[in-house]
């Protein structure tokens, strides 16, 4: 579902790939530009798609078979599938498994059943309820966010209760865009009683946590649970916005084991099956304690290019074989660099792009390190704001890729694409355009 030339690419480099017929299923636009999800239009037209391609109604000659349906993106698209997979009998986890991971209230209410000491105090509450942070009985800071978002989206840090109301305020004018889609959804799922009540509108209010971050990328497969790789989550100084990915992790071996159990342990009590996920994480190393974060059920595709590159096979190897009903063995450190990330090139007011690289620019690039890869997220005259996928408190420029046979290797690439591409704009704060290419 959503399947993009540039994923594609990389599942066509997976074992057993050419035995295989990759279909995308809806436009890949339809869910990376907007936030205009009408979910039922949509599995509407899917299932009429799937139903034309079994029948042999879509111009080919007799009906073909549909032995898996897969995503690698966040809502609608995980939320859809196991819609999909149980209308055409294919491998799935249960729609109820993937709430239990995708709806944040229910999963923290799971997750304090089996693991209680690796999660922070949280609780539900109305954004739209004026005395919302009168009830809200946690001590500040907090990290106040939807039930139901992505990539930070509608995510604060908030220390006092004007922070509460001014956050409280720009979720309430932005909410229904995930809402009122994720709602409809939920229609589909047998919800227990404290749920039933806690839909899309709702939000979550949690103690802050923090540590090193990182991300455990894993599989299940008839009830036993994979680790495929850890990858570290480094932050700007705002530590908020993420600078880059980082793989394979630094943390300790004693921790990433640690972080494989519990994510054992909390998949199985999901009874989430068939499918792959990954949970993000925080180690306290004053405190020797591990948190945490939420639960996604899907691979990350930021961490496609990281894991073929040091593996030598994508993470999308777990997308297809679980969707497939296979088990898998993933390589381990079998690729052509030592290691390898995802860098976020970023600025952090709000303004207008007044220029960007050209061809020639990214030719430089591609001939100097023929194995990084840019992707750039603007275009001329772009309002930063205007961005989709943002968090609330920086604007991405680019996303760059590298890989590297050290890590100071990884930070030198990454300075020279900054060095070869001539990003500029103009921030809402000044009177001149900001070069933001880096000068050695």
């Amino acid at each position: 579902m959503g399947l993009s030339d540039f994923h594609r690419a990389f599942i066509r480099n997976i074992p057993n790939a050419s035995q295989y017929e990759l279909h995308g299923l809806l436009a890949p636009e339809e869910f990376l530009e907007t936030y205009d999800f009408p979910v039922a239009d949509m599995l509407s037209r899917a299932e009429a798609q799937l139903t034309r391609f079994r029948d042999g109604d879509d111009g080919e000659a007799g009906g073909r078979s549909i032995d898996a349906i897969v995503g690698y993106m966040d809502f609608p698209v995980s939320t859809m599938l196991p819609i999909l997979c149980r209308k055409f009998g294919t491998h799935s986890p249960s729609l109820e498994s993937l709430l239990k991971c995708e709806h944040k209230y229910w999963s923290r209410l799971e997750q304090r059943k089996v693991i209680p000491d690796n999660i922070p105090d949280f609780r539900v509450f109305d954004p739209f309820d004026p005395d919302a942070f009168q009830k809200v009985d946690l001590l500040y800071p907090l990290w106040v966010k939807p039930i139901k978002s992505s990539g930070s989206f509608l995510g604060f840090y908030v220390d006092s209760d004007q922070r509460f109301a001014e956050a409280c305020a720009e979720i309430r004018a932005r909410i229904e865009q995930i809402a009122e889609p994720f709602n409809y959804v939920l229609q589909y799922a047998d919800l227990p009683h404290e749920i039933r009540n806690v839909d899309g509108h709702a939000c979550l209010a949690e103690n802050i946590i923090g540590g090193w971050q990182c991300t455990l990328e894993g599989y299940a497969h008839n009830g036993k649970v994979r680790t495929i790789g850890i990858v570290d989550s480094i932050r700007y100084e705002n530590q908020v916005s993420f600078f880059r990915y980082e793989y394979p992790s630094l943390l300790p071996d004693q921790i990433q084991e640690r972080m494989e159990e519990l994510s054992s342990t909390i998949i199985r009590a999901l009874g989430y099956d068939h499918g792959a996920f990954n949970i993000e994480y925080f180690w306290d190393r004053q405190n020797d304690k591990i948190w945490l974060l939420e639960i996604n059920t899907r691979v990350s595709q930021s961490h496609s290019y990281l894991f073929e590159k040091v593996d030598g096979v994508t993470n999308q190897l777990a997308t297809i074989e679980t969707g497939l009903g296979h088990d898998l063995n993933f390589p381990h450190r079998e690729g052509e660099f030592f290691c390898a990330a995802k860098f976020f090139w970023r600025v952090f007011e709000d303004g207008v792009v007044t220029r960007v690289p050209g061809e020639a620019d990214y030719a430089r690039v591609r001939a100097e390190m023929p194995d990084v890869i840019v992707r750039p997220q603007v275009e001329l005259g772009t309002r930063l704001s205007d961005l989709l996928e943002q968090d609330s408190y920086s604007f991405a420029l680019a996303n760059i890729f590298v890989g590297a046979q050290s890590r100071k290797e990884l930070l030198d690439k990454y300075m020279r694409c900054r060095e070869l591409l001539p990003f500029e704009y103009q921030p809402e704060s000044a009177e001149e355009p900001v070069e933001l290419t880096w000068k050695s």
